[in-house]
């Protein structure tokens, strides 16, 4: 009988043979984001339903990318002459270190490959830049979008750009076959998260007067 064939079999075996509603969940929802996220990556290769928008795409990619971000803040640190200039691009600064240092440690630990439709040509990338959970772009896209909005004053339409770049680069992501949909997502809600922890750990001039000294 069925039940006396499953006794004889060993656990692994058995939990094989009777999978939980979790793991079917999480399996069919695992293969619907990489059915989804091949279908969606259509600047992907210059083949692609939307080859030709693939220059677009990789200029949208270094808008986002780390490194721009990173010489951009510390330049306009050197240069400001302004008390609370200084404090907003130092916190800016730290915001941008620990995010590169999050995505890293994330993406080492989750070790999930890339998509198999991706072109390894993107600019300036780390060891753990062949892994793709989560997307660093978009969790860049989702705290710069949050920090700016926050501490810079900006008119509605403005506003309503940084927004819409935050949402860009991270739909990007997919198109260029980069990511998959759920990477997208998780760095997004990871970079809204990270915002949180950079305004509770927010750097002033009595929390943090060493730095300020360098300024």
């Amino acid at each position: 009988s069925g039940s006396s064939a499953a006794a004889l079999l060993p656990e692994e075996d058995c939990m094989k043979l009777n999978p939980s509603f979790l793991g079917i969940a999480l399996s069919s929802l695992l293969a619907i984001d990489l059915w989804a996220s091949k279908r969606l990556g259509v600047c992907a290769g210059e083949n692609s339903a939307w080859g030709s928008a693939r220059p677009l795409m990789k200029v949208i990619e270094v808008s986002g990318h780390g490194i721009p971000w990173l010489l951009g803040t510390f330049c306009g640190l050197c240069q400001s002459n302004s008390s609370a200039a200084r404090e907003v691009l130092l916190n800016l600064l730290f915001a941008l270190l620990l995010d590169l240092v999050l995505v890293a440690v994330v993406k080492g630990l989750v070790k999930r490959r890339r998509p198999n439709h991706n072109k390894m040509d993107m600019f300036v990338t780390i060891s753990v830049d062949k892994y793709s959970f989560p997307s660093g772009h978009a969790t860049r896209a989702a705290l710069v979008c949050r920090f700016v909005l926050r501490h810079l004053v900006l008119a509605v339409p403005l506003r309503v750009l940084v927004v819409l770049w935050a949402l860009i680069v991270s739909v990007s992501r997919v198109m260029l076959g980069r990511h998959n949909m759920t990477d997208v997502l998780f760095g997004l809600l990871l970079g809204y998260s990270l915002y949180s922890v950079v305004e509770y750990c927010w750097l002033s001039p009595l929390s943090a007067p060493a730095l300020f000294a360098l300024w």
